[in-house]
C-alpha cells in the first residue's frame, strides 16, 4: 500500500520510528487544494478545500499490512485515514484532519510554509 506522510513521521521528525523498516518511495507533493495547520505544534492537520488550496511537500512509502497497521495505532487522537490526491493526479491514502475541529480548536494555519519539516524549521 502507498502512503503519503506529512508530518512527524517524515524523515529527520521524531516520529519517524513509526514508520519501522517501511520502504521509502520518495518526496511528494499533494495537489494544491488541501490546506495545512499545526495540532499543537505536535503534529500538521490537512484537510481538503474547494479553493485557496495548496500543495503540501511530504514523502512516499510503500507500506505491508502489518506495518500500516502500526502506523494506524500509533496516530494522534482524532486524525483518520482517508485518500488524497497527488500533484500527478495519483491518488494515496493519508492522514486527515476534521476541518471542523481545526475550526473550533483555532489551530494556526501553516499552509504559508507548504509542508510540516518547513514549518518545523523555522520555529528552529
Amino acid at each position: 500500500m502507498r502512503f503519503f506522510i506529512c508530518g512527524s513521521a517524515l524523515r529527520g521528525q521524531p516520529d519517524h520510528k513509526n514508520l519501522g523498516d517501511a520502504k521509502f518511495l520518495g518526496e511528494a507533493r499533494t495537489a494544491p487544494k488541501y490546506r495545512l495547520h499545526s495540532v499543537r505544534d505536535q503534529h500538521p492537520g490537512i484537510y481538503e478545500v474547494a479553493s485557496g488550496g495548496i500543495s503540501i511537500s511530504g514523502e512516499l512509502y510503500d507500506f505491508t499490512d502489518e506495518q500500516h497497521a502500526h502506523l494506524l495505532s500509533t496516530e494522534p487522537p482524532d486524525l483518520y485515514e482517508a485518500p488524497i490526491e497527488l500533484d500527478d493526479g495519483s491518488k494515496v491514502n493519508a492522514m486527515i484532519y476534521p476541518r471542523d475541529l481545526i475550526e473550533e480548536r483555532g489551530f494556526e494555519d501553516i499552509s504559508r510554509f507548504g509542508g510540516w519539516a518547513a514549518f518545523k524549521a523555522s520555529k528552529a
